[in-house]
């Protein structure tokens, strides 16, 4: 007889939980582990310029990938599209929240208009600046004042310039994501306890320290999951490039990013599916490896930690 607080095997409960367990096993090992493990198998693949032909070669092709010329720089793009726009969008979404949450007449007006970006999407937003930089039709490309001032935008353009491409799409990316930092922020805004602000303002705290003491730690864990929110977002830019550049200027092609190299219809492999599934995976293992980072080092600041 099994003693007290111990109980014997159940072959029934085992069954009941293994239904239980199936449809959600069959979803994740057909969406999820299936096309990975494909993707990884095809990734070893060489194939000719029509795709149909394909050899394996082994996961040193990964390794020819990574350290490949082209993969390098549409590595060094994403960087740098990913230094702008995290750092950029954490910033200006974490202001708008902090304004927006001021109890004053008619702010519900400015919080609609700060989050209404999460409602377009990136082909939306993507055409609305390229309406604004282009430099034969663009708005912003034919205001003398501005032209006077900053003469790149009509000629060759901002998204022509190598120099000032990547940040205009940048930019773009910035604005079609803000709407969602700032919905996240606001709502972590509303659970923060108005009477630690007011008891940190008897003793004599400035509106700035009762910001860094007080609302940022209790914001932590909402601004590690908007950063590796951002960061992949980053990772994974391929509208706005598609849209604005098609992987331009060329022939630097500092537009780019691996997202695009992969898919683009204008990469370099494009024709090629087995450097296609390649990159992609590398893709993922990158984005794996900086979370896990981002994870590690940001949730030791916080309660998640």
């Amino acid at each position: 007889m099994a003693s007290v607080g111990q109980r014997s095997w159940n072959w029934k409960d085992t069954g009941i939980a293994a239904a239980m367990l199936a449809p959600s096993a069959f979803i994740l090992g057909l969406f999820i582990v299936y096309p990975l493990g494909r993707a990884v198998w095809l990734g070893q693949q060489r194939c000719n310029a029509f795709g149909d032909q394909c050899r394996s070669n082994g996961f040193d092709q990964y390794l020819d990938i990574f350290t490949s010329n082209e993969f390098q720089s549409a590595l060094r793009a994403t960087i740098i599209l990913t230094v702008i726009t995290v750092p950029l969008g954490l910033f200006l979404g974490v202001g708008l929240a902090v304004l927006a949450d001021k109890h004053l007449r008619g702010v519900g007006f400015f919080r609609t208009a700060f989050s209404s970006t999460i409602a377009t999407s990136v082909a939306v937003a993507s055409l609305m600046w390229l309406f604004l930089l282009q430099p034969s039709v663009g708005a912003l490309a034919n205001i003398d004042w501005i032209n006077s001032l900053f003469p790149v935008i009509k000629d060759p353009g901002l998204l022509q310039d190598p120099d000032t491409a990547l940040p205009s799409v940048a930019m773009s990316s910035v604005w079609a994501g803000l709407g969602f930092t700032f919905i996240l922020v606001t709502a972590s805004l509303q659970g923060v306890p108005r009477e630690l602000h007011e008891a940190a303002a008897v003793d004599g705290a400035t509106g700035t320290m009762r910001f860094w003491k007080i609302t940022v730690p209790l914001l932590a864990p909402t601004l590690i999951f908007v950063v590796i929110v951002l960061t992949t977002r980053a990772f994974q830019t391929f509208g706005e490039v598609d849209l604005l550049t098609n992987g331009g200027p060329r022939p630097g092609n500092s537009t780019t990013t691996i997202t695009y190299f992969v898919y683009g219809e204008a990469s370099v492999i494009a024709s090629d599916p087995g450097l296609q599934a390649g990159g992609a995976v590398l893709l993922f293992v990158i984005l794996l490896f900086l979370s896990g980072l981002q994870l590690r080092g940001l949730g030791r600041r916080t309660d998640l930690g």
